[in-house]
């Protein structure tokens, strides 16, 4: 028995390992957890019960209709049920609305999580002055592309973002994720949402961090067709520079949509991840290099700081969403690379003080209780 009460608890889809890493949180302290999901597609992370699909043609689609609607029936008697996103199936939001429904009539609480893409998120973005920069603007300017007008479209135009306005009013409650999403929600939902940072495992297997390198290694991680929503193009044109100007002191490992098992082993033997240029804070991506003693390269602005209460450790080199920014971030590491010892030690304690899974869990259980 814990001090929390033993709960039955659903865990509805996933984005980077969260709800996974989650579950193991929350069952090392002694509740009962099953997840969902499709494995966040390719990146295929763990999960109990696969709702994978396997394509959008008419066969594929057919049967993965009728492995829901086998499913949903069996998904009942849970304390919590905590959605992932509004979009919780790989499914039309016309058809999302009655699975709400029937989730919120065999279970007992519903929370939202706002961890991704969603209607608050694009709306803060494209208001231009909720951020300094985002996935949608820079400054006073939105960004154009096709990725982003299709997000507005379907957000704040369409169906999705009604189905997300109604069941963030409806909820028993909603957690944030990173200080962007939470900054998103707090205008309209301040008494029902909560701020608990991503939970990470602790990582076994992290190397010595006390050498210096003389030849940094920089590991880029590219998603096809993401590339420049999530800044990776200007991030690997500044390193592609550095290598061309310090050739013998650079090394570039760079992972293309690779499974996570293979990411995270191409990923340990590097000694710098950059990730999210247009993040204020990191997510799991940069959190699990933080926990593996990598150095991250990325968001880290003092809103994130200060969310955490954190005063003392600074582990995350940040970069503005320009090109020479990040040159110059990354340039001060290949000509002073005894920092990266230190950068290493502070992110791992960083991870330790507020990241930890178990501790994560904790402030999950304590919120879920006060939830009526």
């Amino acid at each position: 028995m814990t001090i929390y009460g033993i709960m039955k608890i659903l865990l509805l889809g996933e984005y980077s390992n969260v709800h996974w890493t989650l579950a193991e949180g929350l069952r090392a302290l002694g509740q009962d957890v099953i997840v969902v999901s499709d494995g966040d597609a390719w990146k295929n992370y763990p999960r109990d019960i696969d709702l994978r699909r396997r394509s959008l043609g008419r066969w594929d689609t057919m049967s993965y209709l009728w492995k829901v609607h086998r499913l949903m029936p069996k998904l009942k008697g849970y304390d919590v049920v905590q959605l992932i996103n509004p979009i919780f199936l790989d499914l039309r939001v016309e058809r999302m609305w009655k699975y709400y429904e029937q989730l919120k009539r065999q279970n007992g609480k519903i929370i939202l999580g706002a961890f991704g893409m969603d209607y608050y998120w694009v709306k803060a973005g494209v208001d231009c002055h909720t951020f300094r920069y985002s996935d949608f603007n820079l400054g006073s300017e939105e960004r154009h592309s096709a990725w982003n007008d299709q997000m507005k479209a379907e957000w704040l135009e369409g169906e999705k973002g009604r189905l997300n306005q109604f069941i963030a009013q409806d909820c028993a409650g909603i957690v944030s994720g990173l200080y962007e999403y939470d900054v998103c929600y707090r205008p309209y939902f301040a008494e029902k949402l909560k701020f608990i940072p991503y939970p990470i495992k602790p990582d076994e297997t992290v190397r010595p961090i006390d050498h210096i390198p003389e030849t940094v290694r920089f590991f880029i991680g590219i998603q096809r067709g993401r590339s420049a929503y999530k800044g990776t193009d200007i991030m690997l044109r500044a390193l592609e520079r550095l290598e061309k100007d310090y050739p013998e002191r650079v090394e570039i490992c760079r992972a293309e949509s690779v499974p996570f098992s293979q990411y995270r082993q191409m990923m340990l033997g590097c000694d710098v991840l950059l990730d999210q240029l247009y993040s204020y804070t990191p997510a799991m991506n940069g959190l699990n290099a933080l926990s593996q003693g990598l150095v991250l390269v990325g968001g880290g602005e003092p809103e994130q700081y200060d969310i955490l209460g954190e005063k003392e450790l600074q582990p995350i080199v940040n970069v503005l969403p320009d090109e020479e920014d990040v040159y110059r971030k990354l340039e001060e590491l290949v000509l002073h690379p005894e920092r990266i010892p230190d950068l290493k030690r502070q992110g791992l304690e960083y991870i330790r003080r507020h990241h930890d899974y178990k501790k994560v869990a904790g402030e999950y259980l304590e919120f879920y209780n006060s939830r009526r």
